[in-house]
């Protein structure tokens, strides 16, 4: 079967081979990260995994590509990453550091499918790598919302991730090993632990103002996180709510209503993304959630923007901005760096 989403999307073909299943690359405390020197006429990684960005003065990852600083970082999941782009160079950083702030150079600094722990730590593993830093853009929040939806015994102290229902259940089977009969532990037979709750257990999903309240918690948790390690080298640290597609418009570009479709049949879930996704994939879901967030960045002194409806002010209604509901075409890459930039008053 010919799928319209390669047809209009061929890029997408790389993507999906990127992010394969069967090549994830698990890492000690990241849990998993893009692959390394990753080549393609689409996207291309340096030895650690991040995504070249290009500029100016040429091309540039934490890779030794940019030998001293200052650099700006753009933080974040998939997005961020530029997933839907059709190569490094338009990706929201590369659109920043060629054309709309091309002062200082742009680093990728993300990774696919990251909620706010894991772009915490992500900084934190890599930091003594880098240059100076002057500016932090932090482009999140969507995946935190989403991953609330799952069941509360997946959440632990530091909110679910993604895949994580596969972890726990890999993670039994080898506690369970260690339970047989007849196996010893320091000397001792070991003790059964009681089981863990099944992964295909129905749970009911909260209310959208505790999916919120929840997501909005981990947000303000590792957004201070951020601000404290950028005060030691005073780089400053803005926050911007990855926008999903009903965030932006109700009415989708005839383009986008092809793929949504199509990728609705494909879900393997039986109903619509909307459906799944429940409230969140509402404009008034994202309109509660980004006001949340605002006041919880306006108490950490952090800038704060929700682009979906600058979005949706500057875009046409024919305007093709997104490959699925999450990611963006590079019109919609450009469009928000453009936004970004005149908003931050980057340079």
């Amino acid at each position: 079967m010919k799928l319209q989403r390669y047809a209009l999307t061929p890029q997408m073909k790389q993507y999906d081979d990127f992010d394969s299943r069967g090549h994830t690359r698990y890492l000690p405390y990241l849990m998993y990260f893009n692959h390394a020197d990753y080549r393609s006429d689409v996207l291309n990684t340096d030895r650690f995994g991040f995504r070249f960005t290009h500029g100016p003065t040429g091309r540039a990852a934490l890779d030794g590509e940019v030998a001293s600083g200052p650099v700006r970082l753009f933080v974040g999941s998939s997005v961020a990453l530029g997933i839907g782009a059709t190569s490094d160079a338009t990706t929201i950083p590369s659109c920043l550091w060629s054309r709309y702030a091309p002062s200082t150079p742009w680093l990728n600094f993300s990774g696919r499918s990251y909620n706010s722990v894991q772009e915490l730590i992500l900084m934190l593993l890599y930091r003594h790598l880098l240059p100076r830093v002057e500016e932090i853009v932090i482009l999140s929040g969507v995946n935190n919302l989403l991953l609330s939806r799952l069941p509360s015994w997946q959440h632990g102290d530091h909110g679910a991730f993604f895949y994580c229902n596969e972890y726990f259940q890999h993670m039994e089977q080898l506690r369970a090993h260690h339970r047989r009969p007849g196996r010893r532990r320091w000397g001792r037979a070991a003790r059964t632990q009681g089981p863990v709750p099944e992964a295909a257990t129905p749970t009911a999903v909260p209310e959208l103002s505790e999916l919120i309240d929840h997501a909005t918690s981990l947000t303000e948790r590792h957004v201070d996180g951020w601000r404290q390690l950028a005060a030691a080298t005073g780089a400053r640290v803005s926050y911007v709510l990855t926008p999903l597609a009903p965030w932006v418009r109700q009415q989708p570009a005839e383009e986008e209503s092809t793929l949504f479709a199509e990728l609705d049949r494909l879900s393997g879930f039986g109903v619509p993304l909307d459906e799944m996704f429940g409230e969140i994939a509402t404009l008034d879901a994202g309109r509660q959630y980004a006001q949340a967030l605002r006041e919880v960045c306006g108490k950490q002194d952090v800038r704060f923007l929700e682009i979906a409806p600058l979005i949706a002010k500057a875009a046409g209604p024919e305007d093709w901005l997104f490959v699925d509901r999450g990611h963006f075409t590079d019109l919609g890459s450009d469009l928000f760096a453009r936004i970004l930039a005149e908003e931050f008053s980057l340079s």
